[in-house]
């Protein structure tokens, strides 16, 4: 079946940017960082890291980690339990000579939407409100979704969908439950 328009649009841009990204893997401490991010991002592993973490300081409301840890399992199976498998996106293959610099986990689940981006910038919406480091927050959820392009998880595009629809959960999540 001929791919339309807009799925050729999409291929284009996936493969202009694995072209540019293919460049930078190998390089050893770029590999670290970017397997790192990815295995992080499993589970929102590194979300609930930092939530329990501001859950535990000094004028901070343990229930705040609480929230995050349910509304990232709401978004987890959102996500992973219902998108992913509307769409059945074959990931990229791991098409070079070389191995894999780092051990990685391989999911079952559909390629698009990214779930490590979703989470991501679900989790990172959340953490922002009121908070002076909500850029650091932005900016780990760009470093494990770009990850997921890095270590040949994902697409491109699956990723831009991922922060997108992440970034729309969050919206949705902060009108339902608001911060208290």
């Amino acid at each position: 079946m001929p791919l339309t328009r807009a799925q050729q649009l999409v291929v284009r841009f996936d493969e202009a940017v694995d072209r540019k990204v293919e460049r930078l893997r190998g390089h050893r401490s770029l590999d670290k960082v970017m397997y790192g991010a990815s295995e992080l991002g499993d589970w929102s592993l590194i979300w609930q890291l930092i939530s329990v973490g501001q859950g535990l300081l000094p004028g901070r409301d343990p229930m705040s980690a609480v929230r995050i840890s349910i509304i990232l399992g709401a978004e987890s199976l959102l996500v992973n339990g219902g998108i992913k498998n509307a769409f059945q996106r074959q990931r990229p293959d791991w098409e070079t000579d070389r191995p894999r610099p780092h051990p990685i986990r391989t999911p079952k689940t559909s390629s698009f939407p990214s779930g490590h981006a979703s989470a991501a910038f679900t989790a990172a919406s959340i953490l922002s409100e009121g908070d002076p480091l909500w850029p650091v927050y932005y900016g780990i959820a760009a470093v494990v979704a770009s990850s997921r392009v890095y270590v040949k998880m994902h697409h491109a595009s699956d990723v831009v969908a991922g922060a997108a629809l992440g970034i729309g959960i969050a919206a949705l999540a902060r009108r339902a439950w608001p911060k208290p």
